[in-house]
């Protein structure tokens, strides 16, 4: 009796041990992909910036303007290989290939490259290495021959053990079935063995894209940098006037725009050709509408009987002259008297044609000022009240900019103007205001040179100089990129396919550049345009 439970104890160990045996290298968590690159390799000089990128049997050179990024599509390079000198051909895309059948074969090459592009000539040495390719093989397949053999081990034991205690089972078929459900739970190794829950499989060739590394900087491929037109700069420190950022709005310069009012209340009516439409251009004295005054009942029945009174002393004073005329050879009557009935004739005739045009003639109204139609849609028939401004005539090429200031600045040396475009025009200052606005002191200021695409009413930023130095690094606005903290931040070019971020303080300069005051020192390559293309690359 205990001799058969030990041996049934036994076998229950064993058979329960080997399923631990058989899931040795089962995965739960998928395997982390490996990012490997191309093989690549590097230099720079003064002048330029190379890089060669393996591609199979041939090799890819990419050359660069060292500190402006600018691609060099028209240089000689002359490549010094393990085979002998080639010379590299240019094709589409700036880029120069050579055939490189040695690069099939793992190593280290020592190459040397000849570069020669207009005036500039530099020699550049690039190590390259080839690594051995890696066998990616499964984990399990290690572990499945030893599986089988204990499996086989486990078969062979549990039939011996069969063999041997049959007569036990007779006696006591309890404990037979218990030994039997171990044997078929045993079972189960081999349909588990080797299983793998959605582990992918490693790639067995490099990967050559763009992508954010752990330490926060950036790897930029050559091609990359092509596509998204990547360009640097160096910083240097200089001295600049301290400048003040003011919100503004463009205005007409006084001297060369004009209002359309309506003197009298009264009904529009178009000249002849209609109505001028915005944007039309109009010379000074030209007719945009007409305004006829209306004329109330009581109004009429005056007019009426002055016209008749003065219907009746036209025809007396027009005898008068006639029976003078008539007397006036035989002496009977002066020279003189006949003359002042003539004058007193003419007077009643033109009395009586003005009275007619208060009825009839309309008011004109016209163009002030020479410019084109900013505002003003008339409609005929429609009744204007007095001082109504019917059209707002404005010289689009004499255009102002009214900004507000919590400090007067009398005399600033430079102005600058920046629309929500990106636009920027110069400014010259033309006085501050002595009253306050809003708590705030208006600046005016006029637009000099182009002023394409700006409008009157059109919000901008003023930078005006208020005379003080201060040092710093000045950069283009498009250098500086906001993070999603708010902190401001420049990508230094630190190596030829590598961008680190630097968060610098900064302040305004102008409207094209800023100024930092802090967060990056001296001759450093800062990307100048692509930062929000290169802020995208996760």
């Amino acid at each position: 009796m205990r001799l058969a439970s030990a041996v049934c104890a036994a076998i229950l160990i064993v058979l329960t041990a080997l399923p631990l045996f058989a899931h040795e290298g089962h995965e739960h968590e998928p395997a982390p992909v490996p990012t490997r690159n191309v093989p690549r390799g590097e230099a720079s000089s003064e002048a330029f910036e190379l890089v060669a990128v393996s591609e199979g049997r041939a090799l890819a050179i990419y050359l660069d303007r060292f500190t402006t990024n600018q691609p060099i599509g028209d240089a000689t390079i002359e490549v010094e290989t393990p085979r002998g000198p080639v010379s590299a051909t240019v094709q589409p895309g700036e880029v120069y290939r050579i055939d490189a059948p040695w690069l099939a074969t793992a190593g280290k090459y020592d190459l040397i490259f000849t570069v020669t592009a207009g005036s500039d000539v530099d020699v550049l040495p690039v190590a390259l290495e080839v690594p051995t390719p890696e066998t990616t093989g499964d984990p399990a397949e290690a572990t499945r021959p030893m599986q089988i053999l204990l499996l086989i081990g486990a078969a062979a034991a549990s039939f011996g053990l069969a063999v041997v205690l049959v007569p036990f089972i007779r006696r006591r078929p309890a404990t037979a079935a218990a030994v039997i459900a171990t044997l078929l739970l045993g079972s189960s190794v081999l349909a588990h063995e080797g299983h793998e829950h959605g582990a992918p499989a490693a790639p067995a060739g490099g990967r050559d894209v763009a992508q954010r590394l752990p330490d926060g900087s950036l790897f930029v491929p050559k091609p990359a940098q092509r596509i998204l037109a990547i360009r640097t700069t160096m910083t240097a420190e200089a001295q600049f006037s301290r400048t003040v950022e003011l919100p503004g709005r463009i205005i007409p310069d006084p001297n060369a725009s004009g209002l359309v009012q309506a003197s009298t209340g009264g009904r529009l009516s178009a000249p002849p050709g209609g109505f001028p439409r915005l944007g039309t251009r109009v010379k000074a004295g030209d007719v945009l509408a007409y305004v006829t005054p209306p004329v109330q009942t009581v109004d009429v029945s005056d007019m009426r009987q002055r016209q008749g009174e003065l219907d009746q002393q036209i025809a007396i004073v027009a005898r008068r002259v006639t029976r003078y005329e008539a007397l006036a050879p035989s002496g009977a009557i002066s020279r003189v008297q006949l003359d002042e009935a003539k004058l007193e004739l003419e007077g009643l005739k033109d009395r009586r044609v003005a009275l007619d045009k208060v009825r009839r003639e309309p008011e004109a109204l016209v163009a002030p000022v020479a410019g084109v139609i900013a505002e003003g849609t008339p409609i005929a028939g429609q009744m204007a009240q007095p001082n109504t401004v019917v059209f707002h005539i404005v010289d689009p090429a004499r255009l102002w900019i009214e900004a507000l200031s919590f400090d007067a600045l009398a005399g600033a040396k430079s102005a600058t103007a920046r629309t929500g475009s990106g636009q920027s025009v110069a400014l010259s200052y033309q006085g501050s205001g002595f009253a306050d606005r809003n708590q705030s002191i208006p600046v005016h200021f006029a637009i000099e040179g182009d002023v394409n695409g700006l409008r009157v009413g059109q919000f901008v930023a003023v930078f005006a100089s208020v005379g003080e130095e201060q040092r710093g690094l000045a950069v283009p606005r498009a250098s500086v990129v906001r993070g999603a903290n708010g902190q401001d931040f420049v990508f230094e070019h630190v190596s030829a396919e590598r961008f680190q971020p630097r968060p610098v303080r900064i302040e305004p300069l102008d409207g094209e550049r800023v100024l930092i005051a802090a967060g990056i020192g001296l001759e450093k390559r800062i990307v100048v345009q692509g930062a929000e293309l290169l802020d995208q690359i996760r």
